[in-house]
């Protein structure tokens, strides 16, 4: 259930520009447009090549799936799931897919990296399954000074360690990080090799396997600071705008679906996770699917983590910070909320 790595994800797109390796998985202006979709393409039959992988945020494109969801909203998808979350990115980028699964700061990394790319909707933020785990004697932010802490280099974990550190006044200069792959970081946590860890669901309940180990903070404590998105390339938006919205449409109405069937949902979502039913709701519960509403008020443009805008724009930074860009990603067209608009405004005249 790898997902949300950044570093190695570097490596992987650059070797996809420049080379166009196929994925071993074969089945495999600067203001927001506010305008309604055009529709330069107008074929119906035009296929959506969604990918997704491990994340509760994203299971619900499964439920979409089995429950012919999409099929009621004209739209005809091939749904490509990925064992390595990585792989979905570096596809995306090849053009092999024409939408994807993956956080903010793995779509503003494919933009520095070149990458030409569109938000288009927040499926979920993190509320709770991404966590910073201490060992005993660790009370405060402040205790983290001087110990070793392990996480992936460069993912969304790294990315809400330093948040926390930066709010208790500690550099990164005052821990002794240890860059390790998630799992890795984790079993090594458990191992007693290091004395804090900064990793998401599953590896958290791993990793709270360390007699007297606890939970320090998490992606609760930082609204916003960890949001996932259906992510197209900005090619197939200009191309395809009705698929486009036909997708967002079957996203909300999907959401309906599992709030008025929730134990069917939950039985294909769990399948699709690979863990049982309660297991999934676990996990689940760390996640904060988005409401119409709330997507509406992440694409304005704002002064905190909430906005998807200023989300960016530090997450951008903490990719220079560590080494990973080498200049700030221009994020001034990515975010293009036309479509929630269009469903928002034809939700509110059905009712």
């Amino acid at each position: 259930m790898k997902r949300r790595s950044l570093l190695s994800y570097i490596v992987i797109f650059l070797a996809t520009v420049s080379l166009s390796v196929a994925c071993s998985n074969p089945a495999s202006n600067s203001q927001t447009n506010t305008e309604t979709p055009t529709t330069p393409n107008t074929s119906t039959e035009t296929e959506v090549r969604l990918g997704f992988s491990a994340w509760p945020g994203w299971f619900p494109w499964q439920v979409a799936n089995d429950q012919g969801i999409f099929d009621q909203n004209n739209v005809k998808v091939d749904l490509k799931w990925f064992d390595g979350y990585l792989e979905s990115i570096s596809t995306l980028n090849a053009q092999q897919i024409d939408a994807n699964s993956q956080t903010l700061g793995d779509t503003v990394n494919s933009i520095a990296g070149g990458a030409d790319q569109v938000v288009v909707l927040v499926n979920d933020n993190s509320t709770g399954n991404d966590k910073i785990i201490v060992s005993e004697g660790i009370n405060s932010v402040q205790d983290l000074k001087g110990k070793k802490v392990a996480a992936e280099e460069g993912t969304v974990d790294h990315f809400l360690l330093l948040l926390g550190m930066k709010e208790a006044g500690l550099s990164p200069d005052d821990i002794e990080f240890v860059p390790l792959e998630t799992g890795s970081a984790a079993a090594a946590f458990v191992a007693g090799q290091v004395d804090a860890v900064a990793v998401f669901a599953p590896f958290t309940t791993q990793a709270l396997t360390r007699p007297n180990s606890k939970e320090l903070f998490s992606s609760k404590d930082f609204p916003g600071s960890i949001s996932d998105h259906l992510v197209f390339t900005r090619k197939f938006v200009e191309e395809n705008p009705e698929q486009v919205q036909a997708m967002v449409d079957s996203w909300f109405a999907t959401l309906d679906y599992i709030q008025q069937n929730p134990d069917q949902a939950n039985e294909i979502m769990a399948k699709r996770a690979g863990v049982s039913v309660d297991e999934y709701k676990e996990y689940a519960g760390g996640t904060k699917l988005f409401t119409i509403e709330e997507n509406l008020e992440a694409f304005k443009e704002g002064n905190d983590m909430k906005s998807l805008y200023f989300s960016g724009q530090e997450m951008s930074k903490f990719l220079v910070d560590v080494g990973l860009a080498t200049q700030p990603a221009d994020i001034t067209n990515i975010f293009d909320d036309r479509f929630v608009k269009a469903y928002a405004e034809k939700n509110k005249t059905k009712s």
